[in-house]
């Protein structure tokens, strides 16, 4: 069976809460699923990454044997295709776990203008508004993660590679006693050497 599918993924804040989305539709253009997928947090490559992943699942759920996929990311295009080198560790092991998935179909991968590509960037950016995943005839059961988590949220106390901690020093009493407040005499040694 032959399956029109559309991915996208983005992020807000990059890192941030993100989503990634596909719309597969048959060769006549009737939706068959569509699912938004919220990530708590993640880059806009990680979502992106992952929508083809989602895809894939899918599409094999479905049935489907030859894809014809179009996604606005022209990274993950150039990757998928082994144009460009995957050189961040985390995408490219998202990216052997897509070739896994990939191997039992027939793929045919195009990077297209945002413009042509709407519809999964409309649910994707539900999803992150719903903070939730959404859609129409989802995948059932999501495999096992096989590739890294996304990073965790970026600490605020680590600055330069190190933790900061807040700094204690010794509080001082706020109302000042009348010996505080009177500024001490300088003393002015006797020039006749008694004191």
């Amino acid at each position: 069976m032959q399956v029109k599918i559309n991915i996208d993924g983005g992020s807000r804040g990059n890192p941030g809460p993100g989503a990634a989305a596909y719309v597969i539709c048959d060769m006549n253009g009737k939706i068959l699923s569509q699912e938004g997928h919220f990530m708590p947090h993640c880059t806009n490559n990680q979502a992106e990454y992952t929508a083809l992943k989602l895809a894939l699942v899918k599409a094999n759920e479905l049935g489907a044997t030859e894809l014809f996929i179009q996604s606005d990311s022209q990274l993950l295009v150039k990757q998928f295709l082994g144009e460009y080198k995957i050189k961040h560790p985390d995408l490219a092991a998202r990216m052997r776990v897509i070739r896994r998935l990939a191997a039992s179909f027939t793929i045919h991968i195009e990077h297209v203008l945002r413009s042509f590509n709407k519809a999964p960037d409309a649910l994707a950016n539900k999803a992150m508004d719903a903070k939730e995943s959404v859609g129409f005839n989802p995948i059932v059961t999501l495999p096992e993660d096989e590739e890294p988590a996304a990073p965790p949220a970026c600490r605020t106390n680590i600055v330069n590679g190190v933790e900061v901690k807040p700094v204690k020093r010794p509080q001082k009493p706020l109302i000042k006693s009348a010996a505080e407040t009177t500024p001490a005499k300088p003393h002015q040694p006797d020039l006749f050497g008694e004191n």
